[in-house]
């Protein structure tokens, strides 16, 4: 039986991030302690296969978090359109159906903060491109709680408006090329 995972790196993005979660996903060794929650805006409304794509293009397993699931450690897990992910104490997800947060229902504020609440220093963020500021808060919010934070150059994501707010907001956070983001997963222990 795979353990709890007892660090956590979230990696948020929205418009234009999908290219490099598959790079960063491709990178991964085998084993890592972690559990890796990737929360892309998608509406529920259209239906997409991207954990399944994923799941066959990277040889594992890739899928949506599930409510009250245990997050473990050395898996993958993607935010469920339509619904917000919340970490709860214990090390187990929770869905939400409130309001949209940032005109986003998954929200990377409400998922960074809530991982940031229950992981404190044993949580890592990674923001990526979007078009609105979702996830800035959450970034701010984690280097509070004495987490790690990285936003990806504004000069390399596809829309800089998810990245350059988050950089406004944070004075602690670290900025990595694409390059920097794709072996710090492919470095993972």
């Amino acid at each position: 039986m795979t353990a709890v995972a007892k660090n956590i790196i979230l990696i948020g993005g929205s418009a234009g991030s999908y290219p490099i979660i598959i790079q960063i996903i491709e990178a991964l060794p085998v084993y890592f302690r972690a559990a890796i929650i990737v929360l892309i805006h998608r509406n529920a409304r259209y239906e997409t296969h991207m954990e399944e794509t994923l799941t066959k293009k990277s040889g594992r397993v890739i899928s949506q978090a599930n409510d009250k699931e245990p997050i473990l450690q050395n898996s993958i897990y993607f935010a469920t359109p339509g619904y917000h992910l919340l970490v709860e104490p214990g090390y187990t997800f929770a869905l939400d159906s409130s309001e949209p947060v940032a005109f986003s229902r998954p929200s990377i504020d409400v998922l960074f903060e809530s991982a940031a609440d229950v992981y404190q220093k044993d949580c890592t963020a990674f923001l990526l491109s979007g078009a609105n500021k979702d996830g800035a808060n959450g970034i701010s919010h984690i280097d509070q709680m004495g987490g790690q934070t990285f936003i990806q150059s504004p000069d390399e994501a596809l829309i800089t408006t998810m990245p350059l707010s988050a950089i406004e907001q944070s004075e602690t956070s670290t900025i990595y090329s694409n390059q920097e983001i794709i072996s710090y997963f492919r470095n993972l222990t």
